[in-house]
């Protein structure tokens, strides 16, 4: 191995280190608490390092949550390539949201207000070019599965953009939302069963 190869393995694995001692940082004090030092700290780096690597915390928290994007993109499009109906599919889209925010639920409610908010503007263009690839991956791909079903006559004759479209802003909007019953009662998770009973309406709205 050459001295540059080097160099760009040790860059890469202390990107890891970085992220992952962000993760714990940010799962224990929260994103608004955390900061670069106490990140820096964590991955026993000097914070100036931190910024080597990461333009701010709004970037270094973004890239966690371009991680949690691409996990849930690979498996909306597992469930695409599944020999199964498109009622079907429809039906594990909703155990691919569950499991995606039992993952990470603190990352990825700060995916849905990244999609939403101001601090795309805070991001850099490679940060930026991510999310915008990964989110239409994962929009095309439940696209692709509903345009199938208006064309086997299954499903409603309504743009499919616009069905995917509730779709996805229905799991943002729950999780979103309903988590933040979690203030008042913390003992209880709420996002689940009304992902659950949001989807029995939407599967009825889609058929014809």
């Amino acid at each position: 191995m050459g001295i540059h190869e080097r160099k760009q393995r040790e860059k890469e694995q202390r990107k890891i280190e970085i992220l992952n001692a962000a993760r714990k940082v940010f799962s224990n004090k929260g994103f608004n608490t955390a900061t670069m030092e106490e990140i820096a700290s964590e991955a026993e780096l000097s914070p100036g390092t931190l910024y080597l690597y990461f333009k701010n915390k709004e970037e270094l928290h973004t890239t966690l949550s371009i991680e949690i994007l691409k996990h849930l993109t690979d498996q909306i499009q597992k469930v695409v390539c599944q020999d199964i109906s498109v009622e079907e599919k429809i039906e594990r889209f909703r155990d691919v949201f569950i499991d995606v925010y039992d993952y990470d639920s603190n990352i990825l409610i700060n995916l849905f207000h990244l999609q939403s908010g101001e601090t795309l503007k805070n991001l850099s263009e490679e940060v930026l070019k991510q999310i915008k690839t990964h989110s239409a991956l994962a929009h095309g791909a439940i696209i692709d599965v509903i345009r199938q079903g208006i064309e086997q006559g299954i499903f409603i004759d309504e743009h499919p953009v616009a069905l995917a479209d509730v779709l996805w802003a229905s799991y943002a909007g729950i999780v979103l939302w309903v988590d933040s019953k979690r203030l008042l009662n913390d003992q209880k998770d709420f996002v689940k069963p009304t992902l659950k009973t949001a989807f029995k309406i939407i599967s009825k709205g889609l058929k014809k």
